[in-house]
């Protein structure tokens, strides 16, 4: 599983799915961490083959207009993303403005992340 979410990128893009409600290719590339755009398509592609995400035609826009979503695969990734993110808000400073929804959410406790959970599943799973 290192192999799959092992690198920065994948790990930022199912951050940002997750966390941050991304669906469409430009959104991740607005992120700040500033991917580059041959790079995003090959995490992307590499997420989806490893069934992580899935992709369909945006029924609203243009059928050239891709979303992403999560997979139950993803979705079950959930614990492992909070307890990596308490590891790190341990060690390294941060800003705690800027990072309060992840220090709100962390400190909800299991139980709103098994709402959180079932919600995603709602989003990107129709169930």
């Amino acid at each position: 599983m290192v192999e799959i979410v092992g690198d920065k990128w994948s790990l930022l893009i199912l951050r940002d799915i997750i966390f941050d409600k991304k669906r469409y290719f430009n959104e991740f590339r607005a992120s700040e961490e500033k991917i580059a755009s041959n790079i995003l398509a090959s995490r992307l592609a590499m997420l989806e083959q490893e069934g992580l995400i899935s992709k369909r035609p945006d029924p609203s826009e243009h059928k050239q207009k891709v979303i992403y979503s999560l997979t139950e695969k993803s979705i079950d990734l959930l614990p492992v993303l909070v307890e990596s993110m308490i590891w790190s808000l341990k060690y390294e400073p941060v800003d705690p403005v800027k990072y309060k929804p992840a220090l709100d959410f962390i400190a909800a406790g299991h139980e709103a992340h098994e709402q959180f959970r079932e919600e995603l599943k709602r989003i990107h799973l129709g169930g």
